[in-house]
């Protein structure tokens, strides 16, 4: 398992974008929403390069989480290599309050990805994840 923590500076709208699906999976290099199935879950696609090797995961995305009062949420991602038996699941929890936002990843990832090594998987994530705060500061 990967953990990786990030702070972001949020805005008055962070909190809503989060929490909307087809705004925030699009935040993510390379991710898209395929199919809404709920107000609170998502069928997305990711496609992720590791070095030489460029990857397609594609699965759920969803609020497995949500406190409102805390402004903190937790988004659970399970997804499939479609070009393998390895995936790519994680838990992404946010906490936005006034001034500051954070972000703790756990990822699990197998297969061809793993296969990398713990420190390219951990600086890929840490790039799609930085990439990901300054697209999230945007909306």
């Amino acid at each position: 398992m990967v953990e990786l923590d990030h702070s972001f500076t949020p805005t008055d709208r962070s909190w809503d974008a989060i929490l909307d699906l087809d705004r925030i999976i699009p935040c993510v290099e390379g991710g898209r929403v395929l199919e809404r199935e709920s107000d609170e879950r998502a069928k997305a696609e990711i496609k992720v390069k590791m070095g030489a090797m460029s990857m397609t995961f594609r699965g759920t995305v969803e609020v497995a989480e949500r406190d409102d009062a805390a402004r903190r949420a937790v988004l659970r991602v399970n997804s499939k290599d479609t070009n393998g038996t390895g995936y790519a699941n994680a838990d992404v929890t946010f906490t936005v309050s006034d001034g500051a936002g954070s972000i703790h990843t756990a990822a699990r990832i197998t297969g061809k990805a793993a296969s990398m090594g713990e420190g390219v998987v951990a600086t890929v994530l840490d790039a799609l994840i930085n990439d990901f705060t300054h697209k999230l500061a945007a909306l």
